[in-house]
């Protein structure tokens, strides 16, 4: 029903920068809004950011400041862009989204959404 394609994971030394991209096809007129999610080797799914069609934007606790968010609507995009990588933001990174009606305060749970991306990895070097 909806695909999503991330690209731009790479290997980075810390203190740099990278941008992640988010491209969904399919039926994307019943996406309300975007997310990006990580996950590191044996760790839960954890909560990046979402991003609404309007741009209203929610970051987690640990990147804000440093990660930034932004969307292009004709090419059903969203970028994540990364500054000020620490080791700790080592992750494959994963896009989401949801297509059903949304629920106020849900799009922190990787449960809350219905599409996944198959992730990029992101790797930071001390």
């Amino acid at each position: 029903q909806v695909q999503l394609v991330e690209s731009g994971g790479a290997l980075v030394q810390a203190g740099g920068s990278l941008r992640l991209s988010c491209a969904a096809s399919g039926r994307t007129a019943s996406m309300y809004a975007m997310a990006w999610f990580r996950q590191a080797p044996g760790k839960e799914r954890e909560f990046v950011g979402y991003i609404t069609w309007s741009g209203r934007t929610y970051y987690a606790d640990s990147v804000k400041g440093r990660f930034t968010l932004s969307r292009d609507n004709a090419l059903i995009t969203v970028y994540l862009q990364m500054n000020s990588l620490k080791p700790e933001d080592t992750a494959v990174y994963y896009c989401t989204t949801r297509t059903k009606p949304p629920i106020p305060g849900g799009y922190s749970s990787a449960n809350y959404y219905d599409y996944w991306g198959q992730g990029t990895q992101v790797t930071v070097s001390s």
